[in-house]
């Protein structure tokens, strides 16, 4: 299959390219050619423009349209705004017989109730813009793709982790290591609420093939699709499972581990309203049948315990990846001071 991937350096951009190298897929990247972004894999070709530039995109296009050449599947990663979305139709419909856009599953409308969130879940969030723009992104796909006879298909991951992100609930973000880094010194562990919330992670190779999949069935074109693991777990036992790869004993999680709401958690970092109010602060749970029916030999391979750790020493074998951030450590060293000082007054009442 020939596969035009606008991204391809991110985290799961990377491991679809490497799934689609591995099946010996005629492979393009699309790529700003950042230094110390991951390597194209294998034979795939590169194209070094800034995909957001719609004019600087078509230029470097423009040899491949008048060669005839066309792809099989158009693949975007880095379409965060309908506008993007506007500008690729028109760049890509004489290129490609299908295009794919990676959206996001935190455009679900959340629930006061347990809801597995299937892929006819409104798409609702007013808390954080980027799961608005996203939404946007889907809208003007739906309604102008099929005018330009373009086939299309969206697919919305949800959290995802792999070798270079190690998942938290906040305040990890840039710098993965952090958690890993407080664990191992005694630092407190800051658990949302009381810990209980179910939370879906995936690995990122296991969206790559969910993707891959897609592309090999005409019976997605048209659809949007999530491409989540089937495994949930609360807060504290995926902080746990953490700790767990990172050498802890379950003695020393329990000591370090400190329940802080997340109201708490968005006063001491506001910019972070939007990620935990309109994300993460509910219950994540997804079915998976519609994935499951049109790709019927993919599953979710990669148990958490097992990335997780795989992850952790990926980390160590790189030691320029092992940053920390600094603003995010004082922000839990604050709150972790405010409410052990708390709950050692309600011990003493």
């Amino acid at each position: 299959m020939r596969i035009l991937v606008v991204g391809g350096t991110g985290l799961i951009s990377a491991a679809f390219a490497d799934t689609c190298a591995a099946r010996g897929d005629d492979l393009t990247l699309i790529t700003r050619g950042r230094p110390g972004r991951p390597a194209a894999p294998g034979d795939a070709k590169t194209i070094h423009v800034d995909a957001t530039d719609a004019g600087a995109l078509r230029s470097a296009l423009r040899g491949a349209r008048l060669r005839g050449e066309r792809w099989d599947a158009v693949v975007q990663f880095v379409a965060f705004t309908p506008d993007q979305v506007r500008d690729d139709i028109e760049t890509f419909s004489p290129l490609t017989d299908r295009y794919v856009l990676i959206a996001t599953a935190a455009a679900y409308a959340t629930f006061d109730r347990f809801h597995p969130l299937t892929e006819d879940t409104p798409l609702s969030n007013r808390f954080w813009d980027y799961a608005q723009q996203k939404i946007a992104c889907e809208q003007t796909l739906t309604t102008l793709a099929p005018t330009a006879g373009l086939e299309y298909t969206i697919v919305r991951p949800a959290h995802t982790y792999g070798d270079s992100k190690i998942p938290a609930y906040t305040g990890n973000s840039r710098h993965p290591w952090t958690i890993v880094d407080r664990m191992r010194r005694g630092a407190d562990i800051v658990i949302p609420g009381d810990g209980t919330a179910l939370w879906t992670v995936t690995h990122a190779s296991d969206v790559a093939e969910g993707i891959r999949g897609l592309l090999a069935t005409p019976h997605a074109a048209g659809r949007a699709v999530h491409i989540t693991s089937d495994e949930a777990l609360t807060w504290t036992g995926l902080y746990a499972t953490i700790a767990r790869a990172a050498g802890l004993t379950a003695e020393q999680f329990a000591a370090q581990a400190l329940y802080v709401p997340s109201d708490a958690l968005v006063a001491a970092t506001p910019s972070q309203e939007g990620s935990i109010r309109g994300d993460k602060m509910h219950c994540a749970v997804f079915d998976t049948s519609l994935l499951k029916q049109l790709v019927p030999l993919w599953h979710a391979r990669v148990p958490f315990s097992q990335g997780v750790a795989q992850a952790i020493a990926t980390f160590e074998s790189h030691p320029d990846w092992r940053t920390v951030d600094d603003d995010a450590n004082a922000m839990f060293d604050r709150l972790g001071s405010i409410y052990r000082n708390a709950l050692r007054e309600v011990e003493a009442v």
